[in-house]
């Protein structure tokens, strides 16, 4: 990420050193126990998608907390591990909404321009919103107004009360904002099933010229 867009542009939104206090935080934390997902994907979710290819965002919450779980891409993780219940539920939505995706790794979506972007990039094993509040709400605050401030036609995607906050970070005059209940099994049944949020989302895509994601690409 260092010589990316990303890097540059976050570096002029954020105060001065912020990145210096972001790895003096991973420094400690990685040296004071398990944390996930591994250092190296960290910042995953913005090597993949490139600012200027950012055409849906999916705002999640922090990392999965499970061995192997968490691969730096909000709500996805590999195949070889089973899906927990948001993201069988995401999936379950999809086949209703789409079709069915047979893999639950949804790095083919990150590829695409769909930025899986989590408020929170680390988490401590088995401790959900262990590092909340701490460091890195203030940098994907600034991912999100980059993405509203340099792009046009991009869907943002909110599940649930907590990335639903995040609206106004967002210029909803040029972009597509796409708001229901979250996933998760608790809520999933109050609003997120039924909403159609991925053909929504080409729907849009395609008005405004955008080549619409393959949500089904394995």
């Amino acid at each position: 990420m260092e010589h990316s867009r990303w890097h540059q542009l976050l570096k002029e939104q954020l105060p001065e050193g912020y990145f210096k206090q972001i790895n003096q935080f991973l420094d400690q934390v990685y040296a004071s126990g398990t944390i996930y997902p591994p250092r190296e994907k960290v910042f995953q979710a913005l090597k993949t998608t490139n600012l200027e290819e950012v055409k849906v965002v999916i705002l999640g919450q922090d990392p999965y907390h499970g061995p192997g779980q968490a691969q730096g891409l909000s709500f996805s993780v590999p195949d070889d591990i089973p899906a927990p219940p948001s993201l069988q539920n995401i999936l379950k939505e999809l086949a209703e909404d789409v079709g069915p995706k047979p893999s639950h790794d949804l790095m083919p979506w990150a590829e695409q321009g769909v930025l899986l972007l989590n408020a929170c990039l680390t988490v401590p094993a088995g401790q959900a919103n262990g590092h909340a509040g701490l460091i890195w709400e203030e940098f994907t605050d600034a991912v999100i107004r980059l993405v509203s401030q340099e792009e046009e036609h991009v869907v943002f995607i909110l599940w649930g009360a907590y990335a639903r906050k995040k609206k106004s970070l967002i210029d909803a005059s040029k972009h597509l904002i796409i708001e229901s209940a979250h996933p998760s099994p608790l809520s999933a049944y109050r609003g997120f099933f039924g909403s159609r949020p991925f053909s929504r989302a080409n729907a849009y895509l395609t008005e405004m010229g955008r080549e619409p994601i393959d949500w089904l690409r394995s």
